[in-house]
């Protein structure tokens, strides 16, 4: 494959990442992983001003790796009170661009820097 080949392959493969980029709905919000605390357990300050712990479930496990510093997207659990939540998706830095382009970021800029 030639260099132009493979510069066109790659375009298209991040214009395929931008445009499957999941958005929050009904009760899922963004969060920031602030902490691994073991296992497959991590504090994560949600876009809503709470922190949760969330846990990355068991069909993800094997896929998803999670280090401090990534945006990902929470569902929050309806039992066991409002402080626990589950990893949905991770978004990868193609991703957070569009989001922070999108405005949906805000918050959690602000908080950092």
């Amino acid at each position: 494959m030639s260099k132009k080949e493979e510069l066109v392959q790659q375009q298209q493969q991040q214009e395929e990442e931008i445009r499957r980029t999941p958005i929050p709905r009904g009760n899922q919000v963004l969060g920031l992983c602030e902490q691994r605390v073991g296992g497959s357990r991590m504090k994560v300050r949600c876009m809503d001003g709470k922190t949760r712990i969330c846990r990355i479930p068991g069909r993800l496990k094997r896929k998803l790796w999670v280090r401090e510093g990534d945006i990902l997207l929470i569902e929050p659990w309806e039992l066991g009170g409002d402080d626990k939540g589950d990893v949905i998706f991770k978004y990868k830095p193609i991703q957070v661009e569009l989001l922070k382009r999108k405005g949906m970021l805000k918050e959690i800029m602000r908080e950092e820097f």
